[in-house]
């Protein structure tokens, strides 16, 4: 879990296994990311949203739809066993602008449902072999790799948000002492 945020104390692992600890971590970073991806989501204008530097680039709007399926396909039908509905190919083409709550309702959702994915796996089953997407791995690998994923997409957001907003961005938290950290300090 990305240690600026405060950890969700209802997510704990159910046992002292690194197994359990590996899954309510999992659980803590995909809350915490989403948290982060709110907090950017309050912050842009709506234009903002929509908004990409070139033609071939992601939107915010287009990052966000695009985890959801991610999340849904590795999280859902890789580690749930729930049907595959992924439609890759829309995340990027769906040209609507959504609205702010729509989005942020979407990004909820499929956390928490992740989440309850997560909450009742079992922890042994990790090394059970699983393909997604045509990968062949097992479902430790599965529940790592789209939990990486949604963190360096979270990531993106954040830069996205920081560069349209450029001193206007707000930080949802800051490390105590970072104003005695000035260059030439």
């Amino acid at each position: 879990m990305p240690i600026e945020s405060a950890p969700d104390q209802k997510i704990q692992p159910t046992d002292d296994s690194a197994a359990a600890a590996f899954i309510a971590e999992s659980r803590q970073t995909l809350v915490s990311a989403q948290l982060k991806i709110v907090h950017c989501l309050n912050q842009l204008p709506d234009d903002d949203l929509y908004w990409r530097p070139f033609a071939s680039a992601n939107s915010v709007q287009d990052i966000i739809l695009h985890l959801c399926g991610n999340v849904r396909q590795w999280i859902m039908h890789g580690v749930g066993d729930m049907p595959d509905v992924r439609d890759r190919p829309l995340e990027f083409a769906d040209q609507r602008r959504w609205a702010r709550t729509d989005l942020m309702e979407q990004l909820r959702t499929t956390v928490d449902e992740a989440d309850a994915v997560l909450r009742d796996f079992d922890a042994r089953r990790l090394t059970e072999p699983r393909t997604v997407q045509g990968f062949d791995s097992n479902l430790l690998s599965v529940i790592y790799d789209c939990v990486s994923h949604f963190v360096g997409h979270t990531h993106q957001i954040v830069y996205i948000t920081r560069l349209r907003l450029g001193e206007d961005y707000r930080f949802a938290w800051v490390p105590e002492g970072i104003d005695d950290a000035r260059p030439g300090g």
